[in-house]
């Protein structure tokens, strides 16, 4: 069933005459009838009753008018909203995300959205998940960007991608020249992570408890940016997702094994919240860099 069979239908239903019905969508009576012949066809039901000359609804045909009037009228209401709004999007979106998507995820969503949308205004904060999680319930963010909440009662998760967290390190580190390190060795290493609150740390907990290994956390900070800084000064190392670390010449990555900690960020809302068209564009444009992200190859490990 497509739109023109709707759009047929209902002329028809509303003139009662192919000749009438015919000149209101422009098209040829012959066309008209064989279209509403196609359309009683796929639904297994004659809409209308051929008397002579008069055409009249059948039941079926009374039954079905109404819905069909009701989706023409909002796809119509749809069309007009979209020519009369054209590209230029007003409101406000505020988001937040946690630190390691504020690195490069979140900057690269935002400069496709405004170049687009100039007269929106963007508040973006950098929270951990839990805040981001109880910011939308009180309806104070738009939209989050984090990790799937362990408990969904209120939000939405919607995943993006998959990212491999790897191993951080200085270039004077021991681990530095490394290919690949087992998360066992990391026992008794000296690190750097984020702090209980953090799903990361209860992901990275469980991969440590999994292998055996107890490291040495001797410092916690709540945002990225600081611990790589952290890592580029000391013999400290840290783990954190790859992409977050796109970029950064003064420390060295190395894939993680046995296990490799994975994660997958995605879009949170509250559910049932009604998103304005400015937060829908923005969320299409974390889709769109996701895609592109999901197809790039994997990050290559550090030659230098």
């Amino acid at each position: 069933m497509e739109l023109r069979h709707l759009r047929y239908f209902v002329a028809l239903a509303e003139c009662l005459s192919f000749t009438r019905a015919a000149e209101r969508v422009h098209v040829t009576q012959s066309t008209l009838s064989h279209q509403i012949r196609q359309l009683e066809d796929e639904l297994g039901h004659p809409l209308f009753e051929r008397i002579g000359k008069r055409v009249v609804l059948t039941v079926a045909g009374e039954t079905f008018v109404a819905y069909a009037s009701k989706a023409l009228l909002e796809v119509d209401h749809g069309l007009s909203r979209l020519k009369s709004a054209g590209d230029e999007l007003s409101g406000e979106v505020r988001i937040g995300a946690t630190g390691s998507f504020n690195v490069g995820f979140v900057p690269e969503c935002l400069a496709i959205f405004l170049k687009r949308h100039p007269t929106v205004k963007v508040t973006v904060e950098e929270l951990s998940a839990d805040t981001i999680g109880q910011r939308l319930v009180d309806q104070t963010l738009d939209v989050g960007v984090a990790y799937e909440p362990p408990d969904p009662t209120h939000l939405w998760f919607e995943p993006l991608y998959t990212e491999e967290m790897v191993l951080v390190v200085s270039p004077r580190h021991p681990l530095a020249q490394r290919k690949r390190v087992r998360m066992v060795e990391l026992h008794r290493q000296n690190l750097v992570l984020l702090p209980h609150s953090f799903a990361t740390r209860t992901l990275l907990d469980e991969c440590f408890r999994s292998c055996g290994a107890e490291p040495v956390v001797v410092a916690e900070m709540n945002t990225i940016a600081p611990m790589i800084g952290l890592v580029a000064r000391t013999q400290l190392a840290t783990i954190v997702s790859s992409l977050a670390v796109t970029g950064v010449d003064d420390v060295k990555r190395i894939p993680l094994e046995s296990p490799t900690p994975m994660r997958t960020p995605g879009i949170l809302w509250k559910r049932d919240a009604r998103q304005t068209p400015a937060v829908r564009s923005f969320a299409a444009a974390m889709r769109k860099v996701a895609l592109g992200r999901s197809l790039r190859p994997s990050a290559a490990v550090d030659e230098r």
